[in-house]
């Protein structure tokens, strides 16, 4: 048996050239360079045992080498038996490789948690692993490695936000996880923000039972509490209550209900003998050039529809000051805050990852995945908007007395 003091390096290289002219493989199972990958780490182990022993020897403890403990180690060098020297008191914890660790770190893990980001399944990963390396991992040790991204997921998520938000895009989707056996839903709240640099962010991802204007209402606190000062704009769907729990956080924010929720919404109530000439009159509302034509087709609205679909025409007189909101601005504006297209398009980038997955096997397992997403994301919503600084020149005229020299500088 080798060790790190008689391995023999010159011929492990005349046996390696030798078998790469054969053409054994250089990582994998049986790969030429998992020997010398042994012969690393146990010399630095043994390393690790001898400071620790002089260690305990200077502070007068009294403690000596107690042999070698094994253990099959998989990396992307292939899969070998480590000898990992122990000390008789148990108190010699290596670090190279820690006492329970069976994969090593780095390059094998990144490689794992980047599959695991495109929204590949364990079993598909390890088909990888297979073809590449030669060997698989279990399920559990596969959990593990994508669990140390929690961490992380859990800094960004209570990371700093900036004072101002131009533009708040809120709406939630839905997933199956499986909690105590069984398959229950799960909404999954997404915040998207424009901030005054004109670069979208998502700035939080939280997990329910169902959406409610309850839940949004915590959501919005916790951005108080990482520094949010101010929403300028704040586009949602039309959820009961949502502009409600808006005010109670963000009292100056403008709420802008999204005008094609509100069309799917109203046109529910409509025979489909009449959705095509009531859609016709509707659009000559909410795609009018300013509000008081807009206002003058919605009244025209109400009266020759009101009677026939009366829940189809209150859904818009009722909650007119909220989805007229964008009729303030200039086109520019009005396209990127009269509809939650943002968010939903946000939404479907989210969904190509985890299309794949059922049901997901927990909370955490629905979020470490949208986050390893979200990051995957990060091109897209770093790029600035078009025509930002028009746009932002506007929004500083409207809302001079809420935005500083330091919110645009920061």
């Amino acid at each position: 048996m080798e060790t790190p003091d008689n391995f023999d390096f010159e011929t492990f290289k005349q046996e390696a050239i030798k078998g790469l002219y054969s053409g054994k493989p250089l990582t994998g199972e049986n790969g030429i360079f998992a020997p010398m990958l042994k012969h690393f780490l146990e010399s630095a182990l043994q390393g690790e045992l001898d400071n620790h022993l002089n260690a305990n020897k200077a502070e007068g403890i009294k403690n000596r080498k107690n042999g070698l403990s094994k253990k099959t180690i998989k990396s992307n060098g292939g899969s070998f038996e480590l000898e990992t020297p122990r000390d008789r008191d148990g108190s010699f914890n290596p670090q190279v490789v820690a006492k329970r660790q069976l994969v090593l770190t780095d390059t094998l893990e990144r490689q794992i948690i980047s599959m695991y980001s495109h929204g590949m399944s364990y079993s598909s990963i390890n088909e990888q692993l297979e073809e590449l390396y030669g060997y698989h991992l279990s399920v559990g040790e596969l959990s593990n490695i994508t669990d140390r991204i929690i961490p992380r997921l859990q800094e960004w998520q209570s990371r700093p936000l900036s004072r101002v938000y131009a533009v708040v895009w809120m709406d939630a989707m839905f997933y199956k996880v499986r909690v105590d056996g069984k398959v229950s839903s799960r909404a999954m709240y997404s915040v998207i923000g424009l901030g005054l640099d004109g670069k979208k962010e998502v700035l939080g991802i939280y997990l329910a039972e169902t959406e409610g204007a309850k839940f949004w209402l915590s959501v919005l606190t916790d951005f108080k509490a990482r520094g949010v000062e101010d929403i300028l704009i704040s586009c949602v769907d039309g959820l009961k209550g949502f502009p409600q729990a808006i005010e109670a956080v963000f009292p100056k924010t403008q709420i802008q209900l999204c005008v094609v929720h509100q069309i799917r919404y109203s046109t529910r109530f409509v025979y489909d003998k009449h959705l095509r000439e009531f859609v016709k009159d509707l659009q000559l509302v909410y795609k009018a050039e300013n509000l008081g034509i807009a206002e003058y087709h919605l009244d025209a609205l109400a009266e020759k529809w009101g009677k026939l679909y009366p829940k189809a025409v209150e859904t818009w007189t009722n909650n007119w000051e909220n989805i007229s909101t964008y009729f303030q601005y200039s086109p520019a504006i009005r396209k990127i805050i009269y509809t939650t297209n943002t968010i939903e398009g946000y939404h479907r980038q989210i969904r190509k990852i985890t299309k794949s997955k059922g049901a997901f096997a927990s909370d955490n397992a629905l979020l470490k995945l949208a986050y390893l997403a979200i990051q995957n994301m990060d091109k897209v919503w770093n790029a600035k908007i078009n025509n930002w600084r028009e746009m932002l020149a506007e929004l500083m005229i409207t809302f001079e007395d809420r935005i500083s020299q330091v919110d645009l500088l920061s």
